[in-house]
């Protein structure tokens, strides 16, 4: 009997870690997902068919695999004692995730949110830092990220950069802050610039420009509050 194809030899679209990069983790069966754990199976079955065995003979079920101990996982052929632990790693991992509850998301829907969020990153610095908040549509934060490190009278922003990271992380608000080492909170020409650039960025895009901070050791300037967005 010939044997079966391993999965270097699937089509792409039907190998495990393939399948995952394309359509998520959600479009993959247990075995599949487990299969990507393991790696290969053995000679006569690839990873894929090895778990689907595993998993027939646990019902199916993730708990009862979760109940196996690492010899009984090591008596199917392919599986030893560093795949059985990793399986049962994950399954650990699945256990403690389902007592863990979600992370509560920062929210910014105000000026002096974002203020106190950021100013102790940025109270100290001799240099102008500009950095870009992603936000949900509930003005909670997904991710902060520092677009630019300058000089003592400006930074340069790329306003593409900031689009492509609010585009990367599915952000539909954001709000973009940066330092004034002179401790003057008042904008210069530039700051209006880039705040209009922004704002015209993000309108083209559909996402909403909640504000731009300009924050000083104790004070900001927030160009939502003085109307200028």
């Amino acid at each position: 009997m010939t044997d079966k194809l391993s999965i270097n030899k699937w089509a792409v679209e039907d190998r495990p870690r393939e399948k995952m990069e394309r359509l998520g983790a959600e479009a993959l069966s247990n075995s599949e997902l487990l299969a990507i754990l393991i790696g290969s199976g053995n000679t006569k079955e690839s990873a894929v068919d090895l778990m689907k065995r595993v998993m027939d003979d646990c019902n199916n079920n993730l708990n009862t695999l979760g109940k196996k101990s690492i010899a009984e996982l090591c008596e199917y052929e392919g599986i030893g004692p560093a795949k059985a632990i990793t399986i049962l790693a994950a399954c650990e991992l699945g256990k403690r995730r389902q007592l863990e509850k979600a992370e509560e998301r920062l929210d910014l829907c105000a000026a002096s949110a974002i203020y106190e969020h950021m100013h102790p990153l940025m109270q100290d610095l001799d240099v102008e830092e500009a950095w870009v908040l992603l936000m949900n549509q509930n003005f909670k934060l997904i991710k902060k990220v520092r677009i630019s490190h300058g000089g003592i009278s400006e930074t340069a922003v790329d306003v593409r950069v900031i689009m492509k990271h609010a585009i990367l992380n599915n952000a539909t608000v954001l709000a973009l802050c940066h330092n004034h080492p002179s401790n003057n909170p008042h904008p210069s020409g530039d700051d209006d610039r880039l705040t209009t650039r922004m704002k015209n960025a993000c309108e083209l895009m559909r996402i909403f420009f909640l504000d731009h901070l300009i924050i000083t050791d104790g004070r900001y300037y927030s160009y939502h509050e003085q109307g200028k967005i």
